[in-house]
């Protein structure tokens, strides 16, 4: 029976590009869905651009431009770069579309008829200079803790995270004048409520959910839930939905992870799918999954449930939380300030997309913070993709050509080795499945490593003189073992496992079985899979 299975990729913010740490966290989705949809399964796999909010107002009076043209261009270089490294969304969004505003406004509508949100008055930052109520980042002023210089909501000096309350000699960031306090009213979320909801989540999923997000979660219930302002003083957002409320806008922490849910129903519409009943909680064949790093660990686990629930749909909660750690950059934390960044394009002009799909998984911050540099990269690229992996299908598939002018004669496949692979789709699915995917990886690359000593120990270039028929079998094992190492390694490095195929003269269609073969083959085109990176 086929499952259903919704995966939904953090969504990034459109004021930069990606970079590294981006795209390992992101990455994980990708393999996940490849792989359920080579298991011929229900897929909808979903992420798009977060546009709103008040970074990208400020950088946009900076540049004399509108928020709009700022997002759009990094939205647009987000689509192009995820298309390079080979991602598959079957719907890469935005907060800007038409479509994401109208389903954000319906649901924010429902939460109100549901009482989960209510009226507070609220002391807020003043400019009177610009005539204007401050959001957090608008205000400069001194950090309570170290005097250096802070914005409303983080010190730039020593990172700690501040209310605009603590902020000391606050001023308007846009004029320089002293702010004062008046008074503001607000939309507030009812997050309180869910405590005993949440709680009951985190014990639920304590072998599905990565330590780090069982941690953060239950560290955030344990400093006591407060109800968070669901409307903000913007001019760049999605419109209040509330009368008397025209001048404000939907608080991104709100309307961004409602995205999910708003492009997840744009896809199923499309797809002629019930919706409801595909992300239904009572669906017995359903598996969501919310791939996304370690700073957006409260929003998955605490804030989307809670607006999961205060809609009262019985909408599916977060099955498996795969929540990356950090990536550093020479054994540095990675900064735009500080020049210690690569951006993922920066990547892409280096290496191929297989290349850098690789080395994240392998090397990436599944449950640690890693360390990225290019020497580590190359290294990594050499020794598995060009000498283990290219090694095996290369050192066979050239012999054949040399030799037999590119024809593989059939023969007997060895049943330890049909038993063998039989073992690893098993064990790699599961381990897909389960968000481990460093150790599926390990697993496929034990499985390569296996081939090239298959090879080596029955020395098909001896056999081809002393016994034509047991060379064959020997040669024909290894192409059996090359195909189905193929579509192992297809979530993962997509380009080389279709290359692998191509040059077998089979069709690109990847399935998640041992795959047999019967009669010649034909060697097509035979080229190296994977090129030696000089250091």
């Amino acid at each position: 029976m086929k499952r259903q299975i919704f995966i939904g990729g953090a969504w990034p913010y459109a004021n930069y590009f990606l970079h590294v740490g981006h795209v390992a966290a992101l990455l994980p989705g990708d393999i996940i869905a490849k792989y359920y949809r080579s298991n011929n399964d229900e897929v909808i796999y979903v992420s798009g651009s977060d546009c709103h909010g008040t970074p990208i107002t400020l950088r946009a009076k900076e540049e004399k431009k509108e928020p709009k043209e700022i997002a759009s261009f990094y939205h647009e270089e987000f689509r192009k770069t995820f298309d390079n490294l080979d991602f598959e969304y079957d719907e890469y969004s935005s907060t800007m579309s038409e479509y994401h505003e109208k389903y954000v406004q319906k649901m924010f509508l429902r939460l109100v008829q549901n009482e989960y949100i209510y009226e507070k008055e609220v002391e807020q930052d003043y400019c009177e200079h610009c005539n204007k109520f401050l959001s957090d980042r608008e205000i400069i002023g001194t950090c309570p803790h170290c005097g250096g210089i802070s914005t409303g909501d983080q010190c730039e000096n020593c990172n700690a995270s501040l209310n605009s309350s603590e902020v000391i000699n606050k001023k308007c960031k846009e004029c320089s004048n002293l702010t004062t306090l008046k008074n503001n009213k607000h939309l507030y979320f009812k997050l309180s409520s869910f405590k005993d909801v949440l709680q009951n989540l985190i014990n639920k999923n304590k072998n599905t959910w990565r330590n780090n997000a069982l941690g953060e979660a239950q560290k955030y219930l344990n400093l006591g839930l407060l109800d968070r302002a669901a409307t903000r003083q913007l001019e760049w957002g999605i419109p209040v939905p509330v009368k008397g409320y025209e001048d404000k806008r939907i608080y991104v922490w709100i309307e961004a992870v409602m995205g999910y849910l708003s492009v997840g129903q744009e896809v199923a519409d499309k797809r002629s799918i019930d919706f409801s009943k595909f992300i239904n909680d009572d669906n017995p064949n359903l598996r969501t999954y919310y791939v996304h790093g370690k700073d957006n660990i409260p929003f998955h686990t605490i804030i989307f449930p809670a607006l999961i629930k205060g809609l009262n749909l019985n909408y599916r909660l977060p099955d498996y939380i795969i929540s990356s750690e950090y990536v550093n950059l020479n054994d540095k934390k990675m900064s735009k300030s500080k020049g210690n960044l690569i951006t993922a394009n920066e990547l892409l002009e280096m290496f191929e997309s297989d290349t850098i799909r690789f080395y994240l998984t392998l090397k990436g911050p599944e449950k640690n913070d890693s360390n990225c540099t290019i020497d580590d990269i190359i290294q990594i690229h050499n020794k598995f993709l060009v000498g283990t992996i290219g090694n095996f299908v290369n050192r066979n598939l050239s012999f054949i050509n040399k030799k037999f002018a590119g024809t593989i004669k059939e023969g007997q496949i060895d049943n330890n080795v049909i038993n063998l692979t039989k073992d690893k789709f098993r064990e790699v699915g599961n381990l897909i499945e389960k968000g481990e995917l460093k150790s599926a990886l390990n697993n496929i690359v034990d499985y390569a490593m296996f081939a090239n000593k298959y090879y080596d120990e029955n020395q098909p270039w001896i056999k081809v003189k002393e016994n034509i028929d047991e060379f064959n079998n020997i040669t024909y094992t290894c192409v059996f073992i090359m195909l189905n190492l193929a579509k192992l390694l297809y979530p993962f490095i997509p380009n080389g496992s279709k290359k692998i195929r191509k040059i077998l003269g089979l069709n690109e269609n990847i399935t998640w079985d041992v795959e047999n073969i019967s009669g010649d083959i034909k060697i097509q085109n035979l080229d190296i899979l994977y090129k030696f990176i000089e250091n």
